[in-house]
Formats: C-alpha cells, sequence, structure tokens
C-alpha cells in the first residue's frame, strides 16, 4: 500500500472525496512528523508508538575497498507496533 492506496481506502471507508481523504491523511502525516521533530513520542492504542532516538557517530567500512568511512550522528525512527495491531497480523 502506498499513500495513494490509502487515500482511497480513507475515502471509502469515510465515504468521502479523495480531496477530503487527502487532506485528511496529510493532517495526519504532518502531526506525526511535528510530534517526532519535538522528540516527542507518536501512540495511538491498539496501533502502535513512532518515536525517535539519536544514533551515535561511528566508523564503517566501504565493502567495496576496505577503507575506514565515518558515518555521522543523526536521529532515527522507530516503531513499535501495538499489540491490537501484532494480534491481528499473527
Amino acid at each position: 500500500m502506498n499513500k495513494g492506496d490509502l487515500i482511497k481506502a480513507v475515502a471509502d471507508a469515510a465515504d468521502i472525496s479523495q480531496a477530503q481523504a487527502s487532506s485528511a491523511v496529510q493532517a495526519v502525516f504532518d502531526s506525526i512528523e511535528k510530534t517526532l521533530k519535538k522528540k516527542d513520542k507518536a501512540s495511538f492504542i491498539g496501533f502502535g508508538t513512532f518515536s525517535t532516538s539519536h544514533r551515535k557517530a561511528r566508523d564503517g567500512r566501504n565493502p567495496a575497498t576496505g577503507a575506514t568511512i565515518k558515518i555521522a550522528a543523526k536521529n532515527v525512527i522507530k516503531f513499535k507496533a501495538g499489540k491490537a495491531l501484532s494480534d491481528a497480523v499473527n
């Protein structure tokens, strides 16, 4: 499923136009993004939790040459599935 598929599914499920569904889906994505930028968690009971974690800078290796390279520090996004989602998939 991609974003277009999600918009169509939301429009069909909520009986709204695809333009309205597109606005709603984008608003959800924007809200999650803003929350994660503030280093907060976005928790949805039954679905899961989005959070951020800081990954320190580290040394790595170029697999082609074997040369040591520096990998920069960065923030990464984590997702932990909720129990209801895990149960539904299994």
